[in-house]
């Protein structure tokens, strides 16, 4: 979604083709969960589960081809193979390294074909990993290392945390926050650990499926862990103003993360959490992993071993005791963010190609 409403808002006709679901979605709501600011083209296609979207795939090709689309920019691999096949020009976005029984080999012929005319791995660890594993050249202007990015605008301004705890009828008092999915290996367990650890603190997760949420929910009871609230799900138009009410904003990923579909994706992950981070303006507390590093780095954030929490402990007392330290840090990383605007992450994907 959002990187449509950045081609969009560039200039360029965008059309969206996506697999039809059982219950359809409403464009207010996508609007609204999404933190979007204008409608995008799109069209829901007939897909089968048992033929693993291929006959989704194929029908949004025909669709773009239909069309007279100058690219087809694809996510699933299934569609850009089928696109190269046709002939058309295509750009590939590139987010793991392929799983499944077929998707090293779509992967091989997508690399290897002439009509690829942009790959588009998130990470530099994904791009390296591509260039040894098929043994291809990956260098620009053909292959562009494209981070996640985040909507600058609804970040300007933000209120103070006091401020904004009060808005959200939050607690009052220091507040150290998490937004995010609560899968295994995005350091829960650390977190709470913190939270018993300095029970003077007030600590918030954002987000979570609900069942996930309620798992929780029960074992902080259990466990007596009495200043750690969970919001659940949030839409992401009110996630700005949730990481503003927060003083430290957390990010301890363990070395395996698991994903919306399982897996581990700790090795090329690119977290939109870490732009949403930089964007908010505050301290970050952050797992120090190498794929993180392509992004932060010691300026802004304070970077830490994922699985040490004494380390972690020590750490957040000092920032606790150091408002200058965390409005430093805070700073920098709101600068640092200002390069990793959708926008000009769609500047960098369609850079040498619009105007060809």
């Amino acid at each position: 979604m959002k990187v449509c409403q950045a081609f969009l808002d560039a200039g360029h006709d965008v059309r969206l083709w996506l697999p039809a679901e059982r219950t359809e979605v409403s464009e207010e709501d996508l609007r609204h969960w999404y933190g979007l600011h204008r409608s995008i083209p799109m069209t829901r296609l007939v897909s089968l589960g048992l033929l693993r979207r291929y006959d989704f795939s194929w029908r949004a090709v025909y669709q773009a081809r239909r069309w007279k689309a100058d690219l087809v920019y694809c996510w699933p691999l299934q569609a850009a193979y089928i696109s190269t096949r046709r002939g058309l020009p295509t750009a590939l976005e590139i987010h793991d390294q392929p799983h499944g029984r077929f998707a090293p080999a779509l992967m091989k012929s997508i690399l290897g074909s002439k009509y690829t005319v942009r790959v588009l791995p998130i990470t530099s660890a994904l791009r390296s990993w591509l260039a040894e594993t098929y043994n291809v050249q990956m260098e620009p202007p053909r292959t562009v290392i494209v981070p996640m990015g985040v909507d600058l605008e609804p970040y300007r301004d933000l209120p103070a945390p006091e401020h904004a705890r009060a808005l959200l009828n939050l607690k009052p008092g220091i507040s150290i926050g998490y937004t995010g999915h609560l899968y295994p290996g995005r350091g829960l367990e650390l977190m709470a650990s913190l939270a018993r650890l300095n029970p003077e603190i007030n600590m918030l997760w954002v987000g979570g499926e609900p069942v996930d949420v309620e798992r929780w929910r029960r074992r902080l009871e259990g466990e007596r862990i009495t200043n750690l609230a969970l919001s659940g799900f949030i839409p992401n138009e009110q996630l700005p103003l949730y990481q503003a009410a927060c003083e430290i904003l957390l990010m301890p990923y363990q070395h395996a993360i698991a994903g919306s579909s399982g897996g581990d994706t700790a090795r090329f992950a690119s977290p939109m959490k870490v732009f949403e981070y930089l964007a908010a303006g505050r301290a970050i507390l952050s797992s120090d992993l190498p794929v993180l590093r392509e992004v932060l780095d010691e300026t802004c954030s304070v970077l830490l071993s994922a699985d040490d929490l004494t380390a972690w402990d020590q750490a957040l007392k000092g920032l606790l005791q150091d408002p200058e330290q965390r409005a430093y840090l805070g700073k920098a990383a709101a600068d640092k963010a200002q390069g990793y605007s959708w926008m000009a992450r769609a500047g960098r994907i369609l850079g040498g190609l619009a105007d060809g």
